[in-house]
């Protein structure tokens, strides 16, 4: 009998997709919700999303799963993953900027540890993973620069709903585990249905979206955030759960804020400081730490192979 073996240098290009898809969802929030309200413009986003990957799931020849308790699951996961989270950035980013959003939001791997540490223990805590969590805070905290928490305090209760959502995130990672016999569309799909489910009423009595007005800009941004950066990046970060764990999978949160200030870099002409660059390494070894399984010893080794 053949195990079927993940090839990580695949699994750590989707972990670098993830990261930038989830990284640019910050800005398109931003733009969003200048015209849009928070509640209308996470329901609209879910309930694009899911149509997009129901449509996929059904050009496959497949079917969502139609037992009630995998359905209790995926609505529970909507909650987590979505639902509140989501929304609680988007309220909480029409006040705070788009790169703090990201900084507070960087913060899942550390969450997901703890709740791993604390309560869960489905997964070794290694001194490699705690190295990763370590050194990738550090990595951020050089990367943003002192300069950039000044603002830290001034918008509490945003700071602090971003904050929960993080937590959210991180329960969502390790929840997500459970759905390992499914193929990684049907947990997204379903979540994101569910989360539709819930948020279109309440965007119909809070908003009355059918009174807004937004502009271009706010609809091309939900666009962009519904197709890539929640449909696309679900299917991806389901598969990851599996592949790499659930705290390996939050690692992308760190490597959100580098891939942020690039694009600053590129496109806005922003420019990093040494220390900024200092930052990036600590990030990408922080986050090698707590996905790329440790090698076997030798001896090891040798006594598997004699023994199969």
């Amino acid at each position: 009998m053949t195990t079927q073996k993940t090839d990580m240098r695949i699994e750590l290009a989707l972990l670098l997709a993830l990261a930038t898809l989830w990284g640019a969802s910050y800005t398109f929030i931003k733009i969003g919700v200048e015209t849009i309200p928070p509640v209308t413009l996470i329901a609209a986003r879910t309930l694009m999303a899911g149509a997009i990957l129901l449509g996929v799931i059904r050009s496959r020849g497949l079917a969502l799963p139609r037992d009630l308790a995998t359905w209790r699951r995926f609505l529970f996961q909507a909650c987590l993953n979505s639902v509140i989270p989501f929304t609680l950035i988007a309220w909480a980013e029409r006040t705070v900027d788009a790169g703090l959003a990201a900084i507070l939001n960087s913060t899942t791997p550390i969450f997901a540890f703890l709740l791993t540490v604390l309560i869960t223990h489905h997964e070794p805590v290694t001194g490699r993973k705690l190295f990763g969590v370590v050194t990738g805070i550090a990595g951020t905290c050089l990367i943003i620069g002192i300069e950039a928490f000044h603002g830290l305090g001034d918008e509490l209760p945003a700071q602090l709903a971003i904050v929960a959502a993080t937590i959210c995130y991180a329960g969502a990672a390790i929840f997500g585990r459970g759905f390992k016999g499914l193929d990684p569309i049907m947990p997204a799909a379903g979540s994101l249905i569910c989360g539709a489910v819930i948020l279109i009423p309440v965007s119909l009595v809070v908003d009355q979206p059918w009174t807004l007005t937004p502009s271009s800009a706010s609809i091309l941004a939900l666009l962009g955030l519904s197709v890539f950066s929640t449909a696309l990046a679900f299917v991806i970060y389901f598969r990851l759960v599996h592949t790499l764990g659930s705290v390996g999978t939050t690692a992308q949160a760190y490597l959100r804020v580098p891939i942020g200030v690039g694009i600053g870099v590129l496109f806005l002409g922003e420019t990093m400081t040494s220390t900024a660059w200092a930052g990036l390494a600590c990030v990408i070894a922080g986050v090698a730490a707590m996905t790329i399984p440790a090698r076997k010893p030798a001896l090891a080794r040798c006594m598997g192979s004699s023994n199969s």
